[in-house]
């Protein structure tokens, strides 16, 4: 299987999402989150490819790439991040990272970097009894995977307009505020069109710049730019046959909105740096939490790609307008977590739930859902009381005696400070935190990157910390 493998150095729950799809495909994946971890891996498994964080903590990716630069057998090193930056993305691409990756990862752009003999269906496997299918809470035509859970009229009207539109290939603009589940009605239409088997691929639009958003959205070729060592595809390219979801799309520059009406009048672009012109046949869905009427008023935003935009609009409603869907909702939020966790089912008590329709949701369903798997830790086994969702005006107190006993038997085993000095000396933990950083440095003769790994923190982390030491006046 060796040449069909790739590493992860990443937070599990970061990346084991896509490892079934993988499976599918016949790649296998390995996980670690150390560098020790990763070396012994590629080692024993001679993986094709690397996907790392940038800095998890204790690891630094560049002290990857140094091992990399020594060895010539070593596997290309992707980079890959929530947020990112211009200069992050340059800073590893010039240490000698094949690529710089934001997040979501997806096998569609994965498999377009591995060797052919990588993405090579894998023998079958054995057929395995087919599950009988869980009841769906979700109206008829939704893809299980992508439920829209409620009953209330204003969204039994958007569904109804989605579904209607969901075949054609005309443009989608979602509104709605923060958290009422603009991303899952993407998702919908997608999976409701007879686009279902191709690309699906997001970005959002605020959480680049502008030069490295264009980069992200249309590609760039080799040479580019520095550090654009490679030619790098584009979220258009990458989804082309299937839907792109641009997720606050008034956070969009007026430049690069100029480049976007292009490709949604003439279906083509260029690509950074590029000289041909690319042709792409991709349904766009576009998404914001502003008024963007108002934007466009402002000059902030292009009338014409409004116009373009808003041929299909959708508004979705806030959670707080939707009436009784809050309950169906928090059901099926504790039934999962519930089913995550690996406890029984749990009811709400009468006033737990008068709480939830009462509460005014300015996070929405986003919020919802947060607050119930919180509601599911703290409740245990049963029922959920009010006092377990524990909102700012509620103080939480555990139901369970042990829980207060096993507390107080830990802090009376704490040995009291001797001296009001003492005392005082444990209270300032920026002094604390300043001392142990010091200290580590002591221990390792000023060696950064091995006080980083004995303090667990990255050594990026460790270089800021220093630096607000020297300004402080403190010599390091």
């Amino acid at each position: 299987m060796s040449d069909r493998t790739i590493l992860f150095i990443a937070e599990p729950q970061s990346v084991t999402g896509i490892f079934p799809t993988l499976k599918e495909a016949g790649v296998q994946a390995g996980l670690a989150d150390n560098l020790n971890g990763a070396l012994g891996f590629i080692k024993k498994s001679h993986p094709l490819l690397i996907f790392s964080r940038p800095d998890l903590q204790g690891f630094d990716a560049q002290a990857l790439l140094e091992q990399a630069r020594q060895d010539d057998s070593f596997p290309p090193v992707i980079i890959f991040s929530k947020t990112g930056s211009a200069e992050e993305a340059q800073k590893f691409l010039e240490l000698g990272a094949r690529d710089y990756w934001l997040e979501p990862l997806m096998w569609e752009k994965i498999k377009l970097v591995l060797p052919d003999k990588a993405t090579e269906p894998a023998p079958a496997p054995e057929p395995e009894p087919t599950p009988r299918p869980a009841p769906s809470a979700a109206p008829a035509g939704t893809a299980g995977k992508f439920q829209i859970i409620g009953k209330h009229p204003a969204v039994l009207r958007v569904l109804a307009l989605a579904k209607k539109v969901a075949r054609s290939k005309a443009t989608v603009l979602i509104a709605g505020e923060s958290g009422t589940g603009k991303e899952m009605f993407a998702r919908y239409l997608h999976h409701n069109s007879n686009r279902v088997d191709a690309p699906f691929v997001a970005i959002n639009c605020a959480a680049l710049p502008e030069h490295l958003l264009e980069s992200e959205l249309f590609g760039h070729e080799k040479g580019a730019f520095t550090g654009a060592i490679n030619r790098k595809l584009g979220k258009f390219e990458l989804a082309d046959g299937g839907t792109i979801l641009l997720d606050e799309i008034t956070e969009m520059d007026l430049g690069l909105q100029a480049k976007l009406l292009r490709v949604l009048q003439e279906s083509e672009f260029d690509r950074v740096g590029g000289v041909e012109t690319v042709k792409v046949d991709v349904r766009v869905i576009a998404t914001t939490n502003r008024a963007i009427e108002e934007t466009v008023k402002e000059g902030k935003f292009r009338q014409d790609l409004y116009y373009r935009l808003n041929v299909i609009p959708l508004k979705l409603p806030a959670l707080k307008e939707r009436g009784g869907d809050v309950i169906n909702l928090a059901e099926f939020f504790v039934n999962k977590y519930c089913a995550a966790y690996g406890l029984s089912h749990m009811a709400f008590t009468e006033d737990a739930k008068s709480w939830l329709t009462g509460y005014d949701w300015p996070g929405n369903v986003r919020e919802l859902q947060n607050l119930m798997e919180r509601a599911v830790l703290l409740a245990g086994d049963g029922p959920i009381q009010r006092n377990h969702f524990l909102m700012e005006e509620d103080a939480w107190e555990p139901d369970d005696m042990s829980a207060i006993e096993e507390a107080q038997e830990i802090l009376s085993e704490a040995a009291p400070p001797s001296s009001l000095d003492e005392a005082l000396s444990v209270i300032p933990l920026q002094e604390m935190e300043k001392k142990l950083i010091l200290k580590s440095l002591d221990e390792t003769a000023g060696n950064r990157t091995r006080a980083a790994d004995l303090l667990g923190i990255s050594v990026r982390t460790l270089r800021n910390k220093l630096n607000e030491y020297k300004k402080q006046g403190i010599e390091v």
